[in-house]
């Protein structure tokens, strides 16, 4: 199991370095050919096929590559194998690195014995060698007294050497033959000389081999007791011997069956020759003779064996006392004790004969070294053997005991990862299994929200358009007042089924962003309106600055986001009574690079005068490298959302952005809300590149700011430049371009908000603090002023001043006075009016300012321009009516209530409406020719839905126009001289998930109206193909 797992493993392993590598080496050669390095070879050798090649060889390998991993996944990977051949491969692997090991114990054993067996031959060989070149120095001695015996003895008459010499000579010169026992000097004596030799040397010639056939002991020896040499050819007495052996005086050697032999084979051969060893007589200890033959001094040196023998006149032999000496030679040994030495006689191999040593050892091991004692007939060893057992191969146990551990360990760390991988795989099986599931669960939780998506908001589309139709008639005030709380509450439901469907978005990674031209003041300026009424209810103070730097036109999404800044200022509508709200827009780098943005927030400096959180703190975390994008057309914003409400408390501040999570359980009950908006806002920051961020101080306020980036909405950097400088001048008509403007207001926010909306008109503002620095500026006259824009604040303060204020600006005498306005709150519009009951030429404008607002205003108050009031927030109705009066249109919905919804909306702008129930019939009736203008199309309906029903409609316009086009076999008459077949469809759906703007622009259709639809939404859609 383990051994497949881990070479399953290493080929997983494997695989990705090979693709890693091939990854590196196709990087390389695609920079190569990039920077042209290669293009003079590739041109002469590979051709314009090169490329081909390589990518080709390159697919194929990983072909390869990945065969042999999906065959690894299916054979070895998976389950297919039997769980018994995994225990028959581990069972395997232990056995295996069990015989190992005891391989392993028997080779280092062997090597240990080796050693040990090397140990011992060279110890024996030591004392071999040492052996023998003792002998040999003892053997040259006495051969050198045999030449001098024949010099001295034979050579003189009368002889110079008797018995007393020569033991005193052998004696002192005992030191040269240390291995020698005694040496002893036998002359040879034939039959006829012995009568005559014996009387001569006074004692008669004994034999030896009664001392051989009955030894005695050396105590019991008594020569004079031995028997007469019995007669033969020739005899051999001793007549001179070292006194350690005097007492071999008078015997015969040649009466001895070994000495005879020893004799003969000396005199015969010239060399000195070995008896066998032999109890030597007196000592009883086992010794050897060694024999050299006496010639006569006239011998040459290549005489025969016959000469030899015929001049031989006697025998000098060396007694060897082996036991003796060997002991000797081991006492001179330091490591004598370790081994024990054998010295043997192997001439019969048969029966060797021991001269040394016991057999007394409990190691079998042996070694022989072979002795060379200079007689080629006798064989002599020497064998040694270790006095102790050898011991435990420690070394050699360890070692194969530790190798089959770690065999074992590892086998159970493979078996463990094996085990273990398995498991991995299991768990990644189930996790797959519950990735599966859970994606059915999303696309179930995505289908089911699109279906109550789908089946709220239709019959919600219902209920708004009969309640905004109900508006259009005639109704007392009570009635008119519940007819709008009813359509606030339906508004209000319709917001939560967007957020909550927005956020099932951001967690489906299906929430895309529009790319889209827009008026980014245009956009906060909606926003304004949508909470001006709040705001004036409460006494609020809501204002507005967008810097000179940003372009008016950007391209991005503006529905989104206008969503982030309804949610931020919707919040601090929601958790603000006192004070102000105020939103900036910059770009990043004015903030980064401007003092002057980073101070306003001071406590003193601010719009409403309380105090609020510093700013700055609330992106000091941003990136700088995240919120600059270097591109020449990237537009890089930062908004903030200035209030000063009751701040967020400091444990749950880490919680903001969190889903679903409110501060307080008591927050949503006091002021409403799921508390989603805001995780909303950061996601759709995120998707626009930004950052988001926040500072709150609890009791002070607190401060949103986040980034985005967009696109600038200018064709060239001219003309950009140009609306930076003037791009308050293309917001409104220029009815306003040229005129001057005086703003008195202490404070230097608000002055600086009131300067920026009067600016967008294309006024040239001029600001001053107080009542004597106002009426100096009029009096110059060097620039005549046209209207006075006083704070309500400053005109509260002094009535007296005000007044007198007023009554001087009569008196001026150049020119037409100022018109003169208020800037209120609607709180204070009661006192306002009261306060200027009296005064004439004074208009009150309520806050929060707004470019339509405040032109609307000084059109009526000055008398210029268009002097109708539309309502903020809203368009004209006759703008619409110009645009739909006289359009024949198809509604298609299977629901008659969003049919007479739809139909009634239209109607009312002048349109020819037309209505179906089914795709089918849709497709009858845009079949060309036909005189419909536009088509608003639901997307599910039974039997066939819009997408195909579109689908088909498309299919049958292709065809007509290729056939009025390329073929020409349709006449253009007939299709009432229309060649170019396109009617604009609009999808008009309460299905928000699915039915994306994208995929119904992918389907086909030209636009997107979701249920239910406003009339701002309608014109916008409808001014696209109408205009």
């Amino acid at each position: 199991m383990s051994l497949l797992h881990i070479f399953g493993f290493g080929l997983k392993v494997g695989h990705l370095l090979w693709m890693l590598c091939c990854w590196i080496a196709s990087m390389i050669s695609m920079n190569c050919f990039i920077n042209g390095e290669f293009k003079d070879a590739k041109a002469g050798l590979l051709g314009e096929s090169g490329d081909k090649m390589w990518f080709k060889c390159w697919d194929r390998i990983s072909s390869y590559t990945f065969k042999i991993h999906h065959h690894y996944y299916q054979y070895i990977g998976s389950k297919r194998v039997s769980k018994t051949w995994w225990r028959k491969l581990l069972f395997s692997w232990v056995i295996g690195w069990t015989v190992a090991s005891i391989c392993i114990f028997c080779y280092m054993s062997s090597q240990a014995t080796e050693k040990r067996k090397e140990k011992l031959a060279s110890m024996c060989d030591e004392r071999a060698r040492m052996l023998q070149d003792q002998f040999n120095v003892s053997m040259n001695h006495i051969q050198a007294m045999s030449i001098l015996i024949s010099t001295f003895h034979h050579g003189k008459n009368p002889s110079a050497i008797d018995q007393r010499t020569f033991a005193r000579y052998t004696e002192r010169t005992a030191f040269e033959r240390p291995l020698t026992s005694g040496v002893a000097y036998a002359v040879r004596v034939l039959h006829s000389e012995r009568e005559q030799f014996e009387k001569q040397q006074g004692w008669t010639i004994k034999r030896m081999d009664s001392i051989e056939q009955n030894p005695v002991h050396k105590d019991d020896y008594n020569p004079d007791l031995l028997e007469p040499s019995p007669i033969q050819e020739e005899y051999a007495p001793v007549i001179f011997a070292q006194d350690i052996v005097s007492h071999v005086v008078s015997i015969d050697m040649l009466s001895g069956k070994e000495d005879r032999e020893n004799v003969l084979r000396a005199r015969k051969s010239g060399k000195g020759v070995l008896t066998a060893p032999f109890r030597l007589l007196k000592t009883n200890r086992l010794g050897v003779i060694l024999t050299f033959a006496v010639y006569k001094r006239d011998l040459p040196s290549n005489a025969t064996p016959i000469e030899r023998i015929q001049a031989t006149n006697g025998y000098l032999g060396g007694v060897f006392d082996i036991e003796s000496l060997v002991e000797k030679l081991l006492q001179q040994l330091a490591s004598k004790q370790t081994i024990l030495v054998n010295v043997l006689d192997t001439t019969n191999q048969s029966y060797p004969i021991s001269m040394y040593g016991s057999n007394a050892s409990d190691d079998g091991l042996e070694y022989v070294s072979y002795l060379n004692f200079g007689d080629p007939f006798r064989k002599h060893e020497m064998r040694c053997r270790f006095k102790q057992k050898a011991p435990w191969p420690w070394l050699a146990i360890t070692t194969s005991i530790g190798i089959l551990v770690i065999a074992l360990l590892v086998g159970h760390i493979f078996h463990a990862t094996v085990n273990r991988i398995a498991k991995v795989e299991d768990d990644c099986q189930k996790m797959m299994e519950l990735k599966k599931q859970a994606e059915a669960a999303d696309v179930a939780k995505s289908q089911f929200l699109a279906t109550v998506s789908h089946e709220i908001r239709t019959p919600m589309n219902g209920v708004l358009g009969m309640l905004h139709m109900l508006m259009d008639t005639d109704l007392d005030v009570t009635q008119l007042d519940y007819v709008r709380t009813a359509q606030a509450s339906g508004k209000a439901l319709v917001a939560l089924i967007n957020e909550v469907l927005d956020q099932a978005k951001i967690e489906s990674g299906k929430l895309e962003l529009e790319e889209v031209q827009f008026d980014l003041r245009a956009v906060l300026d909606d926003v304004l309106s949508l909470f001006s009424g709040k705001s004036q209810d409460k006494g609020v103070e809501l204002a507005v600055y967008i810097s000179d730097q940003v372009p008016e036109m950007l391209i991005g999404d503006p529905g989104r986001f206008r969503q982030i800044i309804t949610n931020l200022m919707g919040n601090s509508i929601k958790f603000t009574e006192k004070g102000h709200i105020l939103v900036t827009v910059h770009l990043v780098e004015e903030v980064i690079d401007s003092i002057e943005v980073e101070t306003e927030s001071s406590s003193k400096n601010t719009l409403s005068g309380f105090p609020v959180a510093d700013r700055r703190q609330s992106w000091k975390e941003f990136s700088q490298e995240g919120s600059l994008h270097p591109f020449s057309d990237s537009i890089n914003l930062i908004v903030s959302v200035e209030d000063t409400g009751e701040g967020i408390p400091l444990e749950a501040q880490s919680r903001v952005f969190t889903p679903f999570m409110q501060v307080g359980p008591s927050i949503s009950r006091t002021h409403g809300g799921t508390g989603i908006g805001l995780s909303i806002s950061k996601c759709l920051v995120g998707l626009m590149k930004g950052e988001i961020g926040f500072v709150s101080i609890p009791k002070i306020g607190s401060t949103f700011t986040f980034t985005a980036v967009f696109t600038s909405g200018c064709s060239s950097s001219k003309e950009y430049k140009s609306q930076q400088i003037n791009n308050q001048s293309n917001s409104v008509s220029s009815e306003f371009h040229g005129m001057r403007a005086l703003v008195m207001d202490p404070r230097p926010v608000q002055a600086k908000v009131s300067r920026y909306h009067i600016q967008r008109l294309g006024i040239h503002v001029e600001v001053v603090s107080d009542w004597k620095q106002c009426f100096s500026s009029i009096s110059r006259g060097d620039n005549a002023i046209h209207m006075i824009l006083i704070e309500q604040e400053v005109w509260d303060r002094d009535l007296n001043s005000s007044a007198l204020f007023i009554n001087n600006l009569e008196k001026i005498d150049h020119g037409t006075p100022p018109k003169v306005f208020l800037l209120s709150n609607s709180v204070n519009s009661s006192r306002a009016n009261t306060t200027t009951s009296g005064v004439c030429n004074l208009t009150v404008i309520p806050k929060p300012l707004r470019a339509s607002m405040l032109a609307a205003s000084l059109q009526r108050a000055m008398g210029v321009g268009n002097k109708g009031n539309p309502r903020n927030g809203e368009l004209p109705s006759l703008s619409l009516r110009n645009i739909l009066l006289g359009r024949k249109i198809l509604i298609v919905d299977d629901n008659n209530v969003n049919l007479k919804v739809a139909a009634g909306a239209l109607k009312k702008y002048g349109a020819d409406v037309i209505s179906a129930t089914r795709g089918i019939e849709a497709i009858e009736l845009l079949t060309p020719p036909h005189q419909f203008d536009a088509c608003f199309m639901d997307i599910q309906m039974p039997e066939m839905d819009g997408f195909e029903a579109t689908r088909r409609i498309r299919d049958v316009e292709r065809n007509i126009n290729n056939g009025i086009q390329q073929f020409g076999d349709l006449s253009v008459e007939t299709y009432n001289n229309i060649s170019n077949w396109h009617v604009p469809i609009l999808a008009m759906t309460a299905d928000v998930i699915q039915a994306t703007h994208e995929e119904c622009l992918r389907r086909g259709m030209d636009g997107y109206v979701s249920k239910p639809f406003e009339a701002e939404q309608l014109y916008r859609e409808a001014s696209r193909f109408f205009q």
